[in-house]
């Protein structure tokens, strides 16, 4: 597996959103479990997370989704050496899959790392697009920590967090989703669909 270093576009000098270490090696190490033929990512960025599932999974082939340019750019740059498994879209997520789902596209895995305040609108269309046996993955659901603290949630992060907290919810209380929570990285939701 690459280094995220050595990816184009990468600097270590500021903040960029890619995958904290612990959390490459809970995906990395899933995915190698599952084996999964069809992936969906949510959230290209530069294609770190994109070269981690294909890396794992040498079978698998990827559509992943990010809407900025310059990113999706990146990404066709750095995921080159996977050939024809995967598929770099330039677009908006939520009209990507909803697409999808009206061409009745199916994946048995899906990595959804793309806004955090719009988990909860993806959830009952990702629940479409994923085949029964698949998983559902979700980084970054605790929100910098702030979904699990008590109190008042600062203005500008108040809607992504009561989001966060209701895809949680509606996650969990699904009856066709089996889902674990882990406190990896900054916190890790599976589900797995029955």
């Amino acid at each position: 597996m690459e280094k995220k270093e050595n990816f184009k576009g990468f600097n270590k000098d500021e903040y960029v959103p890619i995958l904290r270490d612990e959390s490459i090696t809970f995906l990395y190490d899933l995915v190698q479990k599952f084996q999964p033929k069809k992936i969906l990512e949510i959230g290209t960025y530069i294609g770190y997370s994109a070269s981690v599932l294909l890396s794992s999974s040498p079978n698998s082939t990827l559509d992943t989704v990010e809407i900025k340019e310059e990113n999706s750019n990146l990404a066709c740059e750095n995921l080159k050496v996977f050939g024809g498994r995967v598929e770099v879209f330039c677009q908006d997520a939520k009209d990507f899959i909803e697409t999808k789902c009206k061409e009745k596209k199916k994946y048995d895995f899906i990595f959804l790392d793309g806004p955090k305040g719009q988990y909860v609108r993806y959830l009952p269309i990702l629940k479409e697009l994923l085949e029964s046996g698949g998983v559902l993955v979700a980084d970054n659901v605790y929100f910098h920590g702030m979904v699990k603290m008590e109190g008042k949630i600062p203005h500008k992060h108040r809607s992504i967090v009561n989001n966060l907290r209701q895809f949680i919810n509606d996650i969990t209380l699904d009856t066709d989703f089996q889902t674990t929570i882990y406190d990896i990285g900054d916190g890790i939701s599976v589900s797995y669909k029955k």
